[in-house]
C-alpha cells in the first residue's frame, strides 16, 4: 500500500456513499490548492488526467 492510498481509503471509508458533483469537487480542488499553493501543480495535473478520461489517444 502507497501513503496515499491511506487517504483515499479514508476518502471512501468517510464519503464513499455520498453523492456529490463534479463542480463540488472542482471547488474542494480550489479551495485545497489555496490554503496549500504548493500542491498546484499536482492538483492540476489530477484535475487535467480526470477531465481527459474519455478522450481518444
Amino acid at each position: 500500500m502507497y501513503f496515499t492510498d491511506r487517504g483515499i481509503e479514508e476518502l471512501v471509508d468517510r464519503r464513499g456513499d455520498e453523492l456529490v458533483s463534479l463542480s463540488w469537487v472542482a471547488d474542494r480542488l480550489q479551495e485545497f490548492v489555496d490554503l496549500n499553493p504548493d500542491f498546484e501543480t499536482p492538483v492540476e495535473r489530477l484535475a487535467t488526467w480526470l477531465a481527459r478520461l474519455d478522450d481518444d489517444e
